[in-house]
C-alpha cells in the first residue's frame, strides 16, 4: 500500500527504452479493481470461451465465474472473513485457481505453498502466516496429519487430482494412483471438495464494497536477502499490474487461443503470467498438474498450445525428444524465465523450433518473487539481443547501482540491478528488517527493490544479467538456498558442520552438493549417508535435497576463519572440466 502511494504522481525516472514502447505502453495504468473484479470482467466478456482445459475437461469463462462465486460463499459459510489467511497447497488444478479467486472476492489472503514441501516446512509456513484454513491435494495428507494440530488451521479442504477429470479418466486414476493415497476420514476438521462446494450453493452473503485493490491478497514464499524463507505479501494492485503488462506485450496472441499452464501456481511466474494474465486476455489455460519430461512432446502435440512458458529445464526436455514427427507450427510465443538460459541453449532451441515449423523465437524474462516474478522481458525485436533479458515491462523501471549503495553506475558497467514499479511487493510478512533492506527509498522519492543480482544496461536501454550476488542456486527453476540446507544437515545428530554449493547438472542446470564433517564417533559409511539423506527428505522440499554428499575430515577456511565455499566450487568445476 505504501508503495502505491510513493509511486503516485512522481516524475518518471530516466528510461531510454521508452522509444521501443507504443503509446498505450507509455500510458500504462493499473485499473482500480481487485483480482476478483478483474477476473469477473473477463469472464463476462469471454463467457462462451474456454478458460480452463484440465485433462480434456473444458470449463468456460461463464462456468468458471459461477464456481468462483459459489466457492466464495463456501469459504464464508466456514467462517472465512476479510483479512484471514487461507493456505492453498496444491498443484495446478481447477480447484486451486477457483479457491484463489474466491478468497480474493471475500478479501481473504491466499497463501500459496508447494505441495512437495516437507512436513516441517509446511508447518513453518502455516505458523509464520497464522493461516486458519488449508486447501490441500490429498497426496499431502500423510505430511499434514503429523503437523496440522501444531498450527491455527481449524478446517482442511481435501482435493483429489481426479475431482475435475473427465469421468472415465477419473475412475482410472482412482483405481491406479489414487488407490495408494492415504486419505483422512470424512469428518471433523477435514472436508472433501465436493461437499465443501455444496455448502456455498444457497449461502446468502453480500460481497459488495468490502475489498480494495490495496489490500493484501497473496502470499508467496522465497528466500529473501539471507536465504532463510520469507513470506512475500502482494496486493491485488500488484497482481493486476502484471496481468496488464502481460496483456500489452502478448499482442500477437488472440482471445480463444491457448497457453500451456505447466508452471506451478505457487510460483509468481506461473500464477501471475501463465494464468491470471491469460484469463485477463481471454486465453484458454491448459492446466498441467505434474510435468513429465518423457511425454512432453506428446503433451504439446495433443494440446497444440499457442503460448508455451517455462523454465530452462522444460526446454531441455523438449530438445531431448526423439520424436521425428513432432510438429510445433502451432507455437506462436515461447518464453523462458525462472533462471538464466545459456546462449548455446537459446540457439539450439530456436533452431529446433524452426526445423519443426514454428516461427517463434525464445523470449527471455528476468524477475524475482519480490516483484511478482517478471520485471524485464525481451518481447520487443530490438530488445531481443543475444544474451539480454530485454527491457522493463511497461510501468517498470530498472537501474544499475554500485552494490550496497544507491549510486548509479555508468552505462555498460556492471552493478546491482534495482527495480521499481507497480508489481513491487508490499513487504515481507512480520519482517521489517529484511523488508527495509530489499525495499529502499531513494533520493528520487521512489521505493526501489535491491535484487542482489548483477547486470548492466547498454546504450540502447537493453539489460543484461550477469550473476547472483547471493549464494542462491536454481535447480529446475526452483530457488534452493544453501544456508537453509546447511542448517538442516547440521541439526542431524551425526554432523559437526557442513557447507553446500551448487554443482553443474546436465538436466537440472544446477544441483546442491553437501560437504560434511562428522562428529567424533560417527563413521563416513553408507548407513550414515543414508541417515542424513532421509533426514533431509523429511525437513526439506524434494528439490532442495542435496544431489551429492561428500564426507571430509575438515572444510577449507578463509583467512578470517569462514568456510571457503568458493574454493570448494573451484574444486568441483575443475573436476567437471576433466570429465
Amino acid at each position: 500500500m505504501k508503495i502505491i502511494e510513493k509511486i503516485k504522481n512522481l516524475k518518471k525516472p530516466n528510461a531510454p527504452w521508452n522509444k521501443y514502447y507504443s503509446k498505450e505502453e507509455r500510458n500504462f495504468k493499473v485499473p482500480n479493481q481487485t483480482i476478483y473484479e478483474l477476473i469477473k470482467e473477463s469472464c463476462l466478456e469471454y463467457d462462451s470461451l474456454v478458460a480452463i482445459n484440465y485433462f480434456g475437461t473444458k470449463i468456460t469463462y461463464k462456468s468458471f465465474l459461477k464456481e468462483i462465486d459459489k466457492v466464495a460463499c463456501s469459504f464464508k459459510s466456514q467462517g472465512i472473513r476479510r483479512g484471514d489467511i487461507v493456505t492453498i497447497c496444491m498443484p495446478n488444478t481447477p480447484e486451486a485457481l477457483i479457491s484463489f479467486y474466491a478468497l480474493n472476492k471475500i478479501g481473504a489472503i491466499a497463501e500459496m505453498v508447494h505441495p512437495l514441501s516437507s512436513e516441517v516446512e509446511i508447518k513453518n509456513y502455516l505458523n509464520a502466516t497464522g493461516s486458519v484454513m488449508l486447501v490441500m491435494i490429498d497426496l499431502c495428507y500423510e505430511k499434514i496429519k503429523n503437523i496440522i494440530h501444531e498450527t491455527n488451521v481449524y478446517k482442511t479442504i481435501v482435493v483429489s487430482a481426479k475431482d475435475s477429470m473427465p469421468f472415465w479418466l477419473g475412475v482410472g486414476y482412482a483405481f491406479t494412483k489414487g488407490a495408494h493415497i492415504l486419505k483422512p476420514s470424512r469428518k471433523g476438521e477435514y472436508i472433501y471438495w465436493k461437499e465443501f462446494v455444496s455448502l456455498g450453493k444457497n449461502y446468502p452473503f453480500d460481497f459488495s464494497g468490502t475489498v480494495k485493490r490495496e489490500d493484501p491478497a497473496l502470499i508467496l514464499h522465497s528466500g529473501g536477502t539471507t536465504g532463510s524463507p520469507k513470506s512475500i505479501v502482494l496486493s491485488s494492485f500488484n497482481v493486476n499490474a502484471l496481468a496488464m503488462q502481460g496483456k500489452l506485450e502478448l499482442t500477437y496472441v488472440n482471445k480463444g487461443e491457448s497457453i500451456l499452464g505447466v508452471l506451478p501456481l505457487f510460483h509468481g511466474f506461473g500464477l501471475g503470467v501463465t494464468m491470471h494474465c491469460a484469463f485477463y486476455k481471454g486465453i484458454e489455460v491448459i492446466l498441467i498438474p505434474q510435468f513429465n519430461p518423457k511425454t512432453f512432446d506428446k503433451l504439446l502435440m495433443k494440446n497444440r498450445p499457442t503460448v508455451v512458458m517455462g523454465v530452462p529445464t522444460l526446454f531441455e526436455a523438449l530438445l531431448n525428444t526423439n520424436n521425428s514427427k513432432l510438429d510445433l507450427s502451432f507455437i506462436k510465443c515461447i518464453v523462458s524465465g525462472g533462471d538464466s538460459m545459456s546462449e548455446g541453449l537459446i540457439r539450439r532451441l530456436n533452431a529446433f523450433l524452426e526445423q519443426r515449423g514454428s516461427h517463434a523465437k525464445i523470449i527471455q524474462g528476468y524477475g524475482m518473487t519480490e516483484a511478482l516474478a517478471a520485471v524485464c522481458v525481451s518481447f520487443k525485436e530490438v530488445s531481443n539481443k543475444e544474451g539480454s533479458i530485454g527491457i522493463p515491462l511497461p510501468g517498470n523501471y530498472l537501474k544499475i547501482v554500485t552494490p550496497n549503495t544507491q549510486n548509479e553506475v555508468p552505462i555498460g558497467m556492471d552493478g546491482e540491478i534495482c527495480v521499481t514499479g507497480p508489481t513491487l511487493m508490499m513487504g515481507y510478512l512480520d519482517n521489517e528488517k529484511e523488508t527495509n533492506e530489499m525495499l529502499q527509498l531513494h533520493k528520487d522519492g521512489r521505493i526501489w527493490l535491491h535484487t542482489g543480482d548483477m547486470g548492466y544496461m547498454d546504450n540502447d536501454g537493453v539489460f543484461f544479467y550477469r550473476q547472483r550476488i547471493k549464494r542462491m542456486l536454481i535447480t529446475s527453476g526452483y530457488n534452493v538456498y544453501p544456508s537453509q540446507i546447511e542448517e538442516v544437515i547440521e541439526s542431524h545428530e551425526a554432523v559437526l558442520n557442513c557447507t553446500v554449493i551448487g554443482i553443474p547438472h546436465p538436466y537440472k542446470v544446477q544441483v546442491a552438493k553437501a560437504f560434511i564433517v562428522l562428529k567424533n564417533g560417527y563413521s563416513d559409511n553408507i548407513f550414515t549417508k543414508n541417515s542424513i539423506k532421509e533426514y533431509c527428505k523429511k525437513h526439506l522440499a524434494v528439490y532442495s535435497v542435496p544431489y551429492e554428499f561428500e564426507f571430509r575430515k575438515s572444510l577449507p577456511k578463509t583467512l578470517i576463519g569462514k568456510v571457503d565455499f568458493k574454493k570448494l566450487q573451484e574444486e568441483e568445476c575443475s573436476k567437471h572440466e576433466k570429465q
